[in-house]
């Protein structure tokens, strides 16, 4: 240790000659800003449970207590509604209280609301315990979430990061589709809630032990960034700053072309596919756990598509990326109801492969448009922009389930979503874009 210490100290000394050296093998170095985009990784991953249970949960319930597939769409599209109506709130709290303390919080509620459900016996228990707290506690965890790490952790790589972020939802509704079918057709819904229940609260520790909320707080410099930011002081008036950001930001057609495209983004993906495509497949003769398990595929390839559109916007224009990701979207599902059936088929891999390349695709684009627009208020106006999303979702989730109950069909809702995600793609092509000096902003 004396030689390492005295060698050390000669290279401070001595010629310059030895100074490259040092910080080269500084530079090698990982940086802390993965670390915590790795906690934040396995973080969304473990929440990702509560995301994969609705749509498993429709016919259960259906059979269990006679509710009307209206009735239990419209707890879902309540949970989807407050998921998004959310996530600019939790985006300035995160700026006033921290990400750390937010996210276990949101968690915590979490596993309350899913626990719950355990114990209801009526409709509006369904709404209070599955609409209103697990609502709630998701929008803490939206992507939202995701956009204030790599906003304050990351000045080069944001969309690959963010990309990475987005698939982690993905990867998490892998782990659990699979198993919350196996459960829900072996054991019935309630066990399937109670490991939702226990799955948000085994991510707690993680959060509380190991995520930081700045990078000065490790006495670091944002990866990528020249120089160290230090931590800014804790925004009051959370609620506050996330309305002004939002009158702010809505007297740009920006934001509404935004806040449109993702609100089809969300109808066309969480509020119809995950919701409604298992129960769909098994009106055609499909077993749920084989609806259940494409759904997963979808998951699988969505990691893929998700990272390579976060590596696709680092390099070209997030406008056109949009275009193409919705209009591909589109014609994918005309094509779904002529591929349903009681088995799996080639033409239905390809479906599940190539919409699960294209599920959120859209994030890292819509996240950088947000950013090149909005500077350092971009996290909550993703959020906002996040909202519209959510409450395309859950409109969808709601009118679907009507649809079927008055149609005793899905088919017109594949048509009319088709239809919203072509007009998506001609409103990613308005969009204008801003001046090169104000995206630099840093966050």
């Amino acid at each position: 240790m004396t030689q390492t210490t005295e060698a050390a100290a000669g290279a401070e000394e001595t010629p310059t000659s030895k100074k490259p050296r040092l910080r080269r093998n500084r530079r090698m170095s990982l940086h802390r800003a993965w670390f915590v985009a790795a906690v934040t990784f396995v973080t969304i991953i473990g929440a990702a449970a509560f995301r994969s249970l609705p749509g498993l949960l429709i016919d259960p319930l259906h059979e269990d207590f006679g509710w009307s597939r209206g009735t239990i769409g419209a707890a879902v599209s309540v949970n989807l509604a407050l998921y998004g109506l959310t996530a600019p709130f939790a985006a300035a709290l995160m700026d006033r209280f921290g990400i750390r303390r937010v996210v276990a919080v949101a968690l915590t509620v979490i596993a309350l609301g899913s626990g719950l459900t355990y114990w209801m016996t009526a409709a509006w228990q369904l709404m209070l315990c599955w609409g209103l707290l697990v609502g709630l506690g998701s929008g803490s965890m939206a992507l939202a979430f995701a956009a204030t790490v790599t906003n304050r952790w990351f000045t080069a790589r944001r969309g690959l990061v963010t990309g990475i972020l987005t698939a982690a939802s993905a990867s998490g509704q892998l782990i659990f589709l699979p198993l919350l079918s196996w459960i829900v057709e072996k054991h019935s819904w309630r066990p399937a809630a109670v490991t939702v229940s226990l799955a948000a609260l085994a991510v707690v520790p993680f959060v509380w032990l190991l995520l930081r909320d700045h990078p000065a707080d490790v006495g670091q410099k944002p990866y990528g960034a020249k120089e160290f930011v230090p931590k800014p002081e804790p925004a009051r008036g959370a609620a506050r700053r996330a309305v002004t950001v939002l009158f702010t930001a809505s007297r740009t057609g920006t934001f509404w072309l935004l806040a449109g495209t993702f609100a089809i983004c969300g109808a066309s993906t969480n509020g119809l596919i995950q919701t409604h495509f298992v129960p769909a497949a098994h009106d055609h003769g499909m077993p749920v756990t084989a609806a259940a398990s494409l759904l997963a595929v979808i998951g699988v390839f969505d990691v893929v598509g998700t990272i390579a559109s976060g590596w696709f916007t680092d390099r070209f224009d997030a406008r056109r990326l949009l275009a193409v990701y919705y209009a591909l979207r589109g014609i994918s599902l005309l094509f779904l109801p002529m591929l349903l059936a009681p088995s799996v088929h080639p033409p239905m891999l390809f479906f599940i492969v190539f919409y699960g390349l294209d599920w959120v695709a859209t994030v890292p684009p819509t996240v950088a448009l947000c950013r090149e627009q909005y500077g350092d208020d971009s996290a909550i106006v993703f959020g906002w922009v996040l909202a519209s999303h959510q409450v395309g979702a859950a409109l969808v989730a709601f009118l679907g389930g009507v649809a079927r109950d008055v149609f005793g069909s899905y088919d017109m809702v594949w048509y009319a979503s088709g239809a919203l995600c072509a007009a998506a793609a001609l409103m990613a092509l308005v969009i204008r874009r801003k001046p090169a000096a104000p995206a630099l902003a840093v966050s």
